[in-house]
């Protein structure tokens, strides 16, 4: 596809990691759900975006199985390739800047849904983890890697039943929910090594900030 770009979401300082995202320009070339949801599946990012309008920011956010209102990665992704200071994901509008080395994106937590955070006692015990652990359900597991400095180590599981992402590399979401839950200022590290920053806003908003490369396309 010519007008599909493949990014890398929340890298590490030397540009490596970072969660994958599909990014469709035109999403005139696939006008309606079904073919949405095909491509997402063919392409089997955990996130797969196409915009709707890229002057107003309106986009349509899917996974390889759902649709989603809000998603974390796919934003920050989107404000840096398209270099807009609003985002129209159909959970509300999401602000955004771009400080040089990290894009940034303000939204609320309420808008994350089915997602769970988990405590572990140590970073070995988040670390030691099946992919995907047992259960049912959206898990972010994490523990303090520093907590004075407010370093967590997360791996996130989807665990949805079509099974084909087994861990998602780097959740804005997610961070996004435990940044509300803790209250304070967070740097994540996440699945092999992606870094994910955040800060609670005064109005009960969350800025979640990340590293944006582009990535090849897979033939």
């Amino acid at each position: 596809m010519n007008d599909l770009d493949v990014l890398k979401v929340f890298c590490a300082a030397d540009g490596r990691h970072g969660n994958a995202l599909g990014v469709v320009r035109d999403g005139r070339r696939h006008p309606d759900a079904a073919s949405r949801q095909a491509l997402a599946a063919e392409l089997g990012y955990s996130e797969t975006v196409f915009v709707d309008d890229p002057e107003r920011g309106v986009v349509d956010i899917w996974t390889p199985g759902v649709r989603m209102s809000f998603a974390g990665h796919p934003l920050v992704g989107l404000a840096w390739l398209l270099d807009i200071e609003l985002l129209n994901p159909p959970a509300g509008e999401v602000w955004a800047r771009d400080d040089g080395e990290f894009t940034w994106i303000t939204a609320r937590p309420e808008w994350v849904e089915d997602k769970r955070t988990q405590q572990y006692a140590t970073v070995a015990e988040v670390e030691a983890l099946p992919s995907p652990p047992p259960g049912e359900g959206w898990l972010y597991a994490w523990a303090w890697e520093d907590e004075a400095a407010g370093r967590v180590r997360a791996r996130g599981f989807p665990r949805r039943p079509d099974g084909v992402i087994a861990e998602d590399e780097a959740t804005g979401s997610a961070a996004l929910l435990l940044t509300a839950q803790l209250n304070r200022a967070l740097n994540i590290t996440q699945g092999r090594g992606s870094q994910i920053l955040t800060a609670p806003g005064p109005d009960g908003t969350v800025e979640i900030g990340g590293r944006v490369r582009f990535a090849p396309v897979e033939q």
